[in-house]
């Protein structure tokens, strides 16, 4: 019963990282990615102390996904200022 609840959770996993790879061409907003990378990585540190390495890998997977966000999204911002000279 364990290997089919693994099963089950790696394709559930495969989904949401299928989805996050086909929104990456939009840049979100830099709170929401913020927000978003903070609670991944108590989940991420929560997974692992469950014991759990479906859940600590989609957590790691989204916290790195956050945190390129972030980036994208601060570069963003500094080429729009650039480009408007404030």
């Amino acid at each position: 019963m364990a290997e089919a609840t693994t099963v089950i959770g790696i394709v559930g996993m495969l989904f949401i990282v299928a989805g996050w790879a086909i929104s990456l061409s939009a840049v979100p907003p830099l709170r929401l990615s913020a927000l978003y990378f903070i609670g991944s990585i108590l989940l991420t540190v929560y997974a692992v102390l469950l014991n759990d390495p479906v859940f600590t890998l989609l957590n790691a997977s989204a916290s790195i996904l956050a945190f390129a966000n972030i980036v994208r999204a601060l570069k963003l911002r500094t080429r729009s200022s650039q480009a408007t000279g404030s």
